[in-house]
């Protein structure tokens, strides 16, 4: 973190040809509100004769452990550099420097510490942090609110939320926040009734990693040629989302898409095929995925009764976190096929337990994650777009060195661990491919797809893009915004073509809803 920020600052330094103070005080003047007193804080930095790595470790905010590598983004500095830093000269000091040396951790910052709470509630939970009936659905956009479920239209009845069937066709009342309630003046019959009964409505739900979350850091925070305050203006939302957007992502995105590309998921693509459907959406996936007693990490974030709640869809993406890991010894934390059967036949029993009958499972494979090193490795990084000094493979290198690599598989120069990470990935996508063919349930049939990384690339070329362009271009890893939308249609069709039951029957009265209730589809 110390690196990434002193080198945006010596940057913006360079750029606008300019002294570090002035540099940092610009830094801090665009990040908005109060969160420029956090950004004086730690802004504590030295002069332009060295480098991010040089400032980093004389802060001792980076240090070398014994017997380990000394890890470092840049080339390593020239001894003279480290002289100049016993000159007191050569610093230029914030007047906080000091109690900011004095924190263990960013949340020990005043500023942060209750954000960090309740980040580490919605982390431990997976549960929006502003739910005050318990539904488990929020009327608060983010720390696990509508941005990840749908919105809560009555936060104060726990008998009200999205994605249950209509109380009594809600006549008098929207007791499933689909924005259909009342009774037609014209015959008396209630709208819900009218227009939804019948009509094989139906949820998303998706159990997914830090790709189904949609991680992503805006290269804008990076990039000082593009840099101003507009940049940062989406920081408090991105922060209380864990770096997420899934408001934007492949399954249940529902808004318009801020970071680029375009909003295409498989939740407005229900919606549209049913109008019930609006609003019935759960996103439950965790940057970190824990794969060791699945069924208790569901238990505590799935919203769905059993007696009361429509059918759902229910994706089961998690399509790297089992071989992808930042440890020296990569293979060995990996999931073993073994692991693989038992963690996801588990979950599936449990699921077998809450979700209505008529609902459908489908089980995505792992990807082929060869495809980032093959397409990046060799292009300029966003902090290394002003210099041509940081490329990818040295971004990879340094945060494996950390051992805060989010995959020392893939990322990696060592084509011979690259190719036996995908083939754990293979052998894992087997493992899922035979529980669809063999594994029967009560209350859902269970599909399986491959990750169409590869159709994803194809259709993107016939439309003139380039393959790293559909790759973040921060970490270097995730699925980017076009990535996720080109998934979606590709998705859609092959459920069209082979599994049309999952997505149920087109509703005839859909343009009917729209003029009866043209105000209430919002999400």
């Amino acid at each position: 973190g110390c690196v990434l920020v002193v080198s945006v600052i010596e940057q913006l330094a360079q750029w606008h040809n300019s002294t570090v103070k002035a540099a940092v005080e610009r830094l801090c003047n665009y990040i908005p509100g109060k969160y420029q007193v956090m950004c004086h804080m730690l802004c504590c930095c030295c002069s332009r004769k060295m480098n991010a790595d040089v400032v980093c470790h004389s802060l001792k905010l980076c240090k070398q452990e014994p017997g380990q590598p000394l890890c470092h983004l840049y080339p390593p500095p020239k001894v003279h550099q480290f002289w100049e830093l016993m000159h007191s000269s050569s610093f230029i000091f914030v007047p906080l420097q000091k109690s900011f040396m004095g924190f263990s951790s960013i949340c020990a910052f005043p500023l942060l510490a209750n954000l960090c709470e309740k980040i580490k509630y919605v982390l431990r939970n997976k549960l929006p942090f502003e739910d005050f009936d318990g539904d488990k659905f929020s009327t608060f956009p983010t720390l696990r609110g509508y941005h990840w479920r749908g919105r809560d239209c009555n936060d104060k009845n726990t008998t009200v939320y999205p994605g249950r069937r209509p109380d009594n066709w809600d006549a008098k009342s929207d007791s499933n926040c689909n924005g259909i309630w009342g009774v037609d003046p014209k015959d008396g019959i209630p709208y819900e009734e009218k227009f939804c009964k019948g009509a094989d409505s139906r949820g998303v739900v998706l159990l997914g990693d830090s790709a189904g979350a949609h991680f992503h850091i805006p290269p804008e925070w990076m990039t000082v040629t593009q840099m101003s305050a507009k940049s940062f203006a989406n920081l408090p939302v991105a922060f209380s989302n864990e770096l997420d957007w899934p408001q934007f992502s492949e399954m249940t995105g529902f808004l318009n898409s801020t970071i680029g590309g375009w909003t295409d998921s498989l939740y407005l693509r229900l919606r549209q095929r049913n109008r019930c459907n609006h609003r019935d959406l759960q996103n439950i996936s965790q940057n970190v995925y824990v794969h060791i007693n699945i069924a208790a990490y569901l238990s505590f974030s799935l919203a769905r009764n059993q007696l009361l709640d429509n059918p759902a869809i229910v994706i089961y993406a998690t399509i790297g976190n089992d071989v992808c890991n930042g440890n020296r010894d990569t293979l060995a934390h990996m999931t073993t096929p073994k692991e693989m059967l038992s963690n996801v036949v588990q979950a599936l029993r449990y699921l077998d337990s809450r979700l209505p009958n008529g609902s459908h499972v489908i089980l995505t494979g792992l990807v082929d994650g060869r495809f980032l090193w093959d397409n990046l490795h060799d292009r300029y990084h966003p902090l290394g777009q002003l210099n041509g000094d940081v490329t990818y493979s040295q971004i990879y290198s340094f945060l494996d060195c950390l051992q805060v690599s989010p995959c020392s598989g893939w990322l990696t120069p060592n084509e011979t661990l690259r190719n036996l990470t995908s083939e754990r990935a293979f052998q894992l996508s087997n493992v899922l491919k035979e529980i669809a063919r063999s594994e029967k349930f009560a209350n859902f049939d269970v599909f399986y797809m491959d990750f169409p990384l590869r159709q994803t690339a194809e259709e993107w070329h016939k439309m003139g893009g380039e393959p790293w362009q559909l790759i973040e271009p921060v970490d270097g890893f995730h699925p980017s915004q076009i990535a996720a939308a080109l998934g979606t249609s590709i998705t859609w069709q092959k459920a069209l073509q082979e599994w049309p039951q999952v997505l149920g029957k087109e509703n005839p009265f859909n343009e009917q809803i729209e003029a009866v209730f043209k105000d209430q589809g919002g999400h």
